[in-house]
Parts: structure tokens; C-alpha cells; sequence
């Protein structure tokens, strides 16, 4: 996966959340989407953390 902004990666579960809310998708699709998104998730979670820490840190410097 490309390295993408935080906000991209939110726009592109938003997108994919709503072709599952559809229902009109192949079993295959389901699988790839849900794959997709997983790691999308993970891809948010990493840099939620990494700003955390910048954060921590940027109060701790003070």
C-alpha cells in the first residue's frame, strides 16, 4: 500500500463502508474490501499513535 495521510485513508474506509452497506457485492469482493479495510485500520491506528507520541514528547521537551 502507498503510503497515505491519515485523512485518505479515512475517505477510502468511508468509501468502502458504504459499497458494503450496499450488499451488492461478489463474495470475492467482500473478501478483498474487508482485507482493504483491515489494513487501512491498522494504517490509522499507527499514526494515531505516532502523533500521540509526538505529542507526549512535545510536551515532555517543555
Amino acid at each position: 500500500m502507498k503510503e497515505q495521510s491519515y485523512a485518505e485513508s479515512m475517505a477510502r474506509l468511508e468509501s468502502i463502508l458504504n459499497q458494503l452497506e450496499e450488499g451488492n457485492k461478489s463474495v470475492d469482493e467482500l473478501s478483498d474490501l474487508v482485507k482493504e479495510a483491515a489494513e487501512l485500520v491498522k494504517h490509522c491506528r499507527a499514526k494515531l499513535r505516532a502523533t500521540e507520541s509526538d505529542i507526549q514528547q512535545a510536551f515532555q521537551d517543555n
